[in-house]
């Protein structure tokens, strides 16, 4: 099987802005992301960029596609590249955040893999168990919940699955349950990411900030796996990016 992992990295970040450019280590982020995903099974390693300043920095660590400036997701800006390389249907293309430079290369595999053993399903993508109960509560941790045969059921950013009773008089703890955080990364069909930007954002999508429940709402199956190795959180805040770089000291 053969697959391409693709990097969207955007300049302009909200509550980080310069995130691809943040140094860590002696590296920017998105070379260090680049250089993870050059550790998987991928064909070919693509960051799409609109900003000269990331193709820059990227320098020999993986190709470069320049994209459009007016994409609103990483998905819409991985389309044009799909497009732009012409990808036949059924290529296979792993979505790696571009704020991921400890994302292990194993998992960029699986969920690769997990598409291709799956062709009834859409999309693919991973997940890992919660552990504390302020996570569950935690809004900025999507959980997800599955079927037994991986399909994704539903994304939120509330506590799902709710603990009936057991929250009912103590959130403090997750005994008689499971609970999953979603994990940010994706493979698709090329043929898919074309269907997928023609369709308009979906209500549940806009209410929860959720760009894969555009998917669910279009009734495409999304395949959910536990990850093979445990992911460490992204950079989204100063204080991620704080506490990355303490993490790649010790790499």
């Amino acid at each position: 099987m053969s697959f391409l992992v693709v990097v969207p990295a955007r300049y302009t970040s909200t509550r980080l802005p310069g995130k691809p450019l943040a140094d860590l280590a002696g590296a920017p982020m998105v070379v260090r992301v680049a250089q993870r995903c050059a550790l998987s099974s991928a064909a070919r390693v693509l960051v799409a960029t609109d900003d000269a300043r990331v193709a820059a920095a990227v320098g020999e660590a993986a190709e470069v596609v320049m994209t459009r400036d007016d994409h609103l997701s990483g998905t819409d800006r991985i389309q044009e590249v799909a497009d732009q390389l012409g990808l036949a249907d059924d290529d296979i293309v792993v979505n790696v955040q571009g704020d991921e430079p400890l994302i292990p290369p194993a998992v960029i595999d699986q969920v690769a893999h997990n598409l291709a053993a799956n062709p009834d399903c859409r999309m693919a993508t991973l997940c890992e168990p919660i552990e504390r109960a302020e996570d569950v509560f935690n809004p900025n941790i999507c959980k997800v919940v599955f079927a037994v045969d991986g399909r994704a059921l539903y994304f939120s950013r509330a506590p799902i699955p709710w603990h009936r009773d057991a929250f009912a008089s103590d959130r403090s703890r997750l005994d008689g349950g499971r609970w999953w955080r979603h994990i940010g990364i994706y493979a698709y069909r090329a043929g898919f990411l074309h269907e997928f930007v023609r369709w308009a954002p979906a209500p549940l999508e806009k209410l929860e900030s959720l760009e894969q429940l555009r998917a669910l709402a279009n009734g495409a199956a999304v395949h959910v796996a536990p990850a093979c190795e445990p992911v460490p959180g992204g950079v989204d805040t100063e204080e991620d990016l704080q506490r990355m770089r303490r993490l790649m000291e010790t790499k």
